[in-house]
């Protein structure tokens, strides 16, 4: 394939911007990883502590469970369906949030890939026509 024509797929791609994005929305994350980590550290007294009451939790959660369990087949189409609506949105997101992000990057030639695509076509043919004779011209002897 061309360099024109590869350009022109990688500016229609929606999953690469969505992976760009979800690339950037990964690397915000993991940077704010540190705080979280000390916010944690500085609770653990209070986790201790809370770990104490967990048998007696856990037998209060079991009588539930049972409840949870009978309505489970008809509430996990709905989450399915929610869940279905949630990661095209997301998809969406990652995908608008990778056009800026490769656009940044890139200095702004991601938006301007399918004008480069579009014009480096004509380039090569108007470089074929400029060797030839024109039409009208004389040569000198």
């Amino acid at each position: 394939m061309t360099l024109s024509t590869e350009v022109k797929k990688l500016a229609e791609s929606k999953p690469f911007y969505a992976v760009a994005g979800a690339g950037d929305f990964a690397v915000e994350k993991l940077r704010g990883l540190p705080e979280r980590i000390n916010r944690l550290q500085s609770r653990r007294g209070e986790i201790r502590d809370a770990a104490k009451d967990l048998p007696e939790k856990a037998r209060e959660l079991a009588g539930r469970a049972e409840g949870y369990a009978r309505d489970f087949p008809v509430k996990a189409r709905g989450y399915a369906d929610h869940f279905t609506v949630r990661a095209t949105e997301l998809y969406e997101q990652f995908a608008t949030r990778g056009r800026k992000v490769v656009s940044r990057a890139s200095g702004g030639a991601a938006l301007e890939l399918k004008e480069v695509s579009k014009a480096a076509a004509p380039a090569s043919a108007t470089r074929k026509n400029s060797r030839a004779p024109k039409s009208g011209s004389t040569t000198r002897s």
